[in-house]
């Protein structure tokens, strides 16, 4: 049985079966008016979003899913390639949603893992794309290139989640919900103070199960193998994203000290990329919603 915060109230929900998963959909906002599909990342669900779908949904017709693998979505088990958690795998999720809700072409914006899916759906179905924008990542394939002592030491989690199965699982599932919290409350947003009590029960329900943590895992086990395949082949053809891209990154956070969003983005786009950093940790659409879609609403108009 799935929660329905009030701070959705309005919103619709429902079930869309993909071609490799079924996804549960929140829709919500001003009918006729620009499609905007936001993507959460990890360890969260589609509600990262609340806050900021109340500030859109007069603008946007607003699409809210959990990725496959996350929330209230299938949580199949990982192939031994782990290519039904791979980004592409998850960018044809949400491009046959978008089409099942008759938005042939829209505004798109991921957080976190969500950002990495946006990435490669931008560049899958780039004709459908208008704008996008990244919200605290840099480009997969060039976090991994630099790799160090102090990137393994911020993105431990990176290393430990792609061990073979079923490692990770059992360690996390001894306390499920204590690794959530750290999670929830690291990367520079300095605890749980920016997560509203209705919002938390949802993370701690959609996560804290077996089968969520092992689709968790395989999501970071295809950012390790897969994903970096088809990123080098992309860049090996001379793909990049067409439409222009905002980068978002937290003063707070972690990735701008070990790289730098905006020069790795502007490399990967053929369209033309701005940026800017807020006085947040990395869970911004959260800490700053007011903010986040100011941002969001200016570069997508």
């Amino acid at each position: 049985m799935t929660t329905t915060p009030s701070w959705f109230d309005g919103f619709a929900t429902q079930r869309i079966t993909t071609s490799g998963a079924e996804i549960f959909v929140r829709t919500g906002g001003t009918v006729g008016a620009p499609p905007l599909l936001l993507l959460h990342g990890f360890p969260q669900t589609h509600a990262l979003w609340h806050r900021v779908a109340q500030q859109l949904a007069r603008d946007y017709c607003l699409v809210l899913p959990d990725l496959r693998g996350y929330g209230d979505s299938s949580h199949a088990p990982g192939l031994p390639d782990h290519s039904n958690y791979s980004k592409r795998a998850l960018a044809q999720d949400m491009a046959e949603v978008m089409t099942a809700l008759g938005h042939d072409r829209f505004y798109l914006c991921g957080h976190d893992r969500g950002g990495r899916v946006a990435h490669r759906l931008a560049l899958d179905h780039a004709a459908r794309v208008k704008r996008l924008s990244v919200i605290d990542i840099a480009p997969t394939l060039d976090m991994y290139a630099r790799t160090d002592m102090e990137f393994a030491r911020a993105y431990y989690h990176w290393f430990h989640l792609i061990q073979p199965a079923p490692l990770p699982e059992t360690m996390i599932g001894g306390n499920a919900r204590a690794y959530l919290h750290a999670k929830l409350g690291g990367w520079g947003s300095a605890g749980l103070a920016h997560i509203e009590p209705q919002a938390l029960a949802d993370y701690e329900r959609c996560f804290c199960t077996p089968e969520a943590i092992h689709t968790a895992c395989e999501d970071y086990r295809a950012s390790a193998g897969i994903d970096l395949d088809h990123d080098r082949d992309s860049r090996a053809r001379g793909e990049k994203i067409a439409c222009d891209t905002l980068v978002i990154w937290g003063a707070h956070g972690v990735v701008h000290r070990l790289f730098d969003p905006l020069a790795l983005w502007q490399a990967q786009c053929a369209g033309v990329v701005t940026g800017q950093a807020v006085p947040a940790g990395h869970f911004i659409p959260e800490q700053l919603p007011s903010e986040t879609a100011e941002a969001l609403r200016s570069f997508m108009r």
